[in-house]
């Protein structure tokens, strides 16, 4: 049997309306403005000092096997670095965090803004055959056995997704992150449309993120209940250019152009820790 469409006899008004979704790693993006004036008021040799102190903590964290992090300097005037942390959990986060906040550079630095999320992997597709499968047998949603049948798929989605779940920080010498939402005005709302209909306009637009698959990688991440917009998109490459290229093709299709809202883009330039001090020093 193909599930590709519904059945005539399953109604897909009686079906879920919120599709299946796996949850991975933790993530924190912490923007931040140097103050400068202050900064560049210490003695060479403290500055030497507390430069080292913070490189040293940034490259553990950058090696952190539960986790990267990951330090770039941002262009324009949003800030002067964004540190990313990818993490098991958002108490890892928390200690992260505090971690890097009593570090005596922390002294010299001021948070511009923040972003809380979580790798999150959407089942359009998975989610409208196993609830048309289930409707098909019978089974009544959100019954003992339509609980344990879901939690079967996505464990065997949850092991077979696991490295794009918990992702290792790419590479990659340049960064751009936004965060997004789907439209829920008066004329347009994603939320109202029925399950096929999303999953297919997700698809079309998946199909163009995977013709940049080699020039660029894509990290999503759910933020819906943890920050102000419902999703936080990561892009990483070795050439800003794409960037521009890939998010402007997508501008054209349906689920972009029609149900997409965009916040602040942020784009950086890759800063290891080795590199912290030349990066405080030549700015400063």
């Amino acid at each position: 049997m193909s599930f590709t469409t519904t059945p005539p006899e399953v109604a897909v008004e009686n079906l879920p309306a919120v599709p299946l979704t796996l949850e991975g790693a933790s993530v924190l993006h912490q923007m931040m403005r140097v103050r400068w004036t202050a900064w560049k008021a210490v003695p060479v040799a403290q500055r030497s000092e507390i430069v080292r102190e913070a490189a040293t903590a940034l490259e553990n964290m950058e090696r952190n096997p539960s986790g990267q992090s990951a330090v770039f300097s941002l262009l324009g005037h949003k800030g002067d670095l964004i540190i990313v942390h990818f993490r098991q959990s958002f108490d890892e986060l928390g200690r992260v965090e505090r971690h890097i906040a009593q570090l005596r550079l922390a002294d010299y630095l001021e948070p511009t803004s923040s972003y809380l999320s979580i790798v999150e992997l959407g089942l359009y597709e998975s989610s409208l055959k196993t609830y048309t499968s289930l409707a098909a047998r019978g089974i009544a949603p959100f019954s003992l056995e339509w609980s344990a049948e879901i939690e079967e798929v996505l464990n065997r989605s949850r092991e077979a997704m696991r490295p794009r779940l918990f992702p290792d920080i790419p590479p990659h010498k340049y960064i751009c992150f936004y965060p997004m939402d789907r439209k829920r005005g008066e004329e347009k709302n994603w939320y109202q449309l029925p399950m096929a209909e999303r999953q297919r306009q997700m698809h079309e637009h998946g199909m163009i993120g995977r013709r940049y698959a080699g020039e660029v990688k894509q990290i999503i991440s759910g933020s819906i209940g943890f920050d102000d917009w419902e999703w936080g998109v990561d892009l990483f490459a070795d050439d800003p250019l794409v960037f521009k290229k890939l998010i402007y093709e997508m501008r054209f299709d349906e689920v972009s152009a029609v149900y997409a809202l965009f916040g602040s883009f942020y784009v950086g330039i890759r800063c290891p820790a080795s590199e912290l001090d030349s990066f405080l020093n030549q700015a400063g």
